[in-house]
């Protein structure tokens, strides 16, 4: 049995992919601050949870021993979170960083998969952004990224494989759920309020449906050495517009969601190519954005998220703020 070291792993992403891999005959340790609580994780076999800070290496340096591969998701994610406290986000994104990979390395983990963004590639004007593009990255969150990509395949050896993924939004229904990333966001706002307002709209977004991004990342654990070790990989498939992405939720919550459009001077625009991993890994996605709103219709329908307009878990910078993390 395979054993995975997540740090992050009480997040988002994170607790969806413990279960999946807990399901895939994995033993996982999940490595995190819990800020959200331990609530998901109830009654599972294969499973270690370690209340730590990345930033503690003496007690990183103890957990992560005796594991197979290191899959790092931990971070202040996305932009808004990182602004709020930028000398956090710097400590965690970026100060951390380094000394994680080379514990791991020193501890004889086999593979390290970094979770980037695809925001690194900032606005391009090319129909396909791939992995060789120049990286452009626009905020202190993405330039991050972009920084740690370069530390970790400093550190790549037939003995410490390391691989980057740069996934797009990702969307749909978690038990510890996200609703401040704008499929999720939308859906939310039109399920209970039958309103939504979108700024601008002809931006690009891409997406990737949540039950994709922990296909992708099984796929990252099993491919041979020589397919992936040193290698970038973007992960998306959907480049909607912000007005395509609206209408998709309309579609699915109902006729009646009023759509308010209001300008902007925020014009970004992001579209990835996924072309490389579909090629090189046979990863192609199953799920759409159709159905990430379709699954959160179905969580709010069935009560399975509480105050879902206020309560702080479901909101990174709310949350941050509430526990005043240091």
């Amino acid at each position: 049995m395979k054993k995975i070291l997540i740090t992050g792993g009480g997040g988002y992403v994170g607790s969806a992919l413990t279960d999946y891999l807990i399901s895939k005959n994995y033993f996982v340790t999940v490595y995190d601050l819990f800020i959200y609580g331990k609530e998901v994780f109830e009654n599972k076999r294969n499973l270690n949870l370690i209340s730590g800070d990345i930033r503690n290496q003496e007690l990183f340096n103890k957990v992560v021993k005796n594991h197979d591969a290191v899959i790092h998701l931990a971070c202040i994610s996305n932009d808004p979170s990182f602004e709020l406290n930028p000398e956090l986000g710097k400590s965690i994104n970026f100060d951390a960083f380094e000394p994680l990979v080379d514990i791991s390395k020193k501890c004889k983990v086999k593979r390290f998969i970094y979770a980037s963004s695809s925001s690194v590639y900032g606005i391009k004007e090319d129909k396909d952004v791939d992995e060789n593009m120049p990286l452009a990255p626009l905020t202190d969150y993405s330039k991050f990224k972009a920084a740690c990509e370069k530390i970790l395949l400093n550190y790549t050896s037939e003995n410490f494989e390391t691989i980057i993924i740069r996934p797009a939004t990702v969307c749909g229904y978690s038990k510890r759920q996200r609703l401040d990333v704008i499929v999720n966001i939308l859906t939310n706002l039109a399920f209970h309020k039958r309103e939504i307002t979108i700024f601008g709209g002809d931006q690009l977004r891409p997406n990737i449906h949540i039950k994709d991004m922990l296909r992708a990342y099984e796929i990252l654990l099993e491919a041979e050495t020589k397919d992936v070790n040193g290698q970038i990989f973007n992960a998306g498939w959907e480049n909607k517009s912000v007005n395509q992405i609206a209408q998709i939720v309309k579609n699915k919550i109902g006729e009646d969601v009023k759509i308010l459009k209001t300008t902007t001077d925020d014009n970004r625009s992001y579209h990835i190519s996924s072309e490389k991993i579909k090629k090189v890994l046979g990863f192609k996605t199953k799920f759409t954005i159709e159905d990430a709103v379709k699954d959160l219709r179905e969580a709010f329908e069935k009560k399975m998220l509480s105050d879902t307009l206020n309560n702080d878990l479901f909101f990174n910078i709310k949350r941050m703020n509430k526990i005043s993390l240091k």
